[in-house]
């Protein structure tokens, strides 16, 4: 039975940050792409109706590795192999930088993107789910934004429109990879009550 307090996606972007990203010592660095991040969150963005996911990236090698991986996916053996896996990352985009996310966005017609990034660390003034909701619901696009690595930077979270509120589990324990974070995140937004029916004996 599916609960009637269930909520639309809207018009919501996803990108994956591999600058400025931070490192353990907290250097500003620039992180490698991951395949299985280009999986796993494209699929959990196609279950979850995110209107496209935006792998950022300013490095050419890194770039050609990403293009490589989708393209093998969407357009080779990949894609009869598995249409399903093809129809997820049919969502990825990849951008040089978030300005060129933006502008991409922009061009679809639906204005300015507002932006919220995720983090594991704490910050003063984060916006919780239930107003990310709200935002969606009343209209116009929202970009979320993951960092690779060990995050974003400071300087580029300090420059995002909205800090969503960390992820958190029942310890202290606190080092989600980044695609686990995003299909958390993602479930908690849109996530769709089911209450299992009783067994008949």
């Amino acid at each position: 039975m599916i609960s009637e307090k269930s909520y639309k996606p809207g018009s919501l972007y996803l990108a994956l940050i591999h600058y400025p990203v931070i490192n353990k010592n907290g250097d500003e660095i620039v992180s490698a792409v991951t395949n299985l991040d280009l999986h796993d969150i494209s699929r959990a963005a196609r279950t979850y109706g995110v209107k496209a996911f935006y792998v950022v990236t300013p490095l050419d090698d890194q770039k050609s590795l990403a293009e490589k991986i989708v393209s093998h996916w969407i357009r080779g053996t990949g894609a009869t192999y598995n249409p399903i896996r093809r129809e997820a990352l049919e969502l990825i985009r990849i951008k040089d930088s978030l300005e060129d996310v933006t502008e991409h966005i922009r061009s679809q017609g639906e204005g300015e993107p507002r932006t919220i990034v995720t983090c594991a660390r704490t910050h003063q003034g984060s916006i919780s789910y239930d107003r990310f909701r709200e935002m969606l619901n009343n209209g116009g696009p929202c970009l979320l934004i993951f960092g690779t690595a060990w995050g974003l930077s400071e300087d580029f979270i300090s420059k995002a429109d909205y800090v969503l509120d960390s992820v958190r589990g029942q310890t202290d324990y606190n080092h989600l990879s980044v695609r686990s974070a995003a299909s958390i995140i993602l479930d908690r937004l849109f996530r769709v009550e089911t209450r299992n029916s009783k067994l008949e004996t």
